[in-house]
């Protein structure tokens, strides 16, 4: 068989039906329709799917893997030497986001550390409500753990 289902990909892939009409909605996937009007998929989906799983478990928003998998020649899954090449750009990403995980694990057992709460009194980091001033959330919370995390109808 050349190409596969809709319920085959989500069965092979782990990725909800609902995700997989979205991804191809957003220029991930591509897919053919028989006569009817049924999706198909070309096998090489399921290694583009995986691509798209890895990228998000970086913190990739889905533009930005949109635009990576677009720096690939039209109609190729992914390779290894793909992933390795476009990887290489998300390694700060990374580091800082371990770098801010760490200073906040290493910072939970002396204080909120942050200002997240607003707090009225904070003797280490938030004197006087100072944070509350720059409004409400976590206004000190490093960028990299501020990042809101991708929505994802795959998992």
């Amino acid at each position: 068989m050349d190409s596969l289902t809709i319920g085959q990909v989500s069965a092979r892939s782990g990725v909800a039906p609902s995700a997989l009409r979205y991804y191809e909605e957003q220029g991930l996937v591509a897919t053919t329709r028989t006569p009817g009007g049924a999706r198909r998929y070309p096998r090489t989906v399921l290694r583009r799917l995986a691509f798209v799983r890895a990228a998000q478990n970086v913190g990739l928003s889905l533009s930005e893997i949109r635009a990576a998998l677009d720096t690939l020649p039209e109609g190729r899954p992914p390779t290894a030497r793909d992933w390795a090449r476009l990887s290489r750009g998300w390694r700060d990403r990374l580091d800082e986001q371990i770098a801010a995980l760490s200073q906040l694990r290493d910072g939970l057992t002396s204080c909120i550390g942050c200002g997240c709460l607003s707090l009225g009194r904070c003797a280490l980091s938030n004197p006087g409500d100072v944070a509350g001033r720059e409004g409400a959330g976590a206004r000190w919370l490093s960028p990299a753990l501020r990042r809101i995390p991708p929505v994802s109808n795959a998992n």
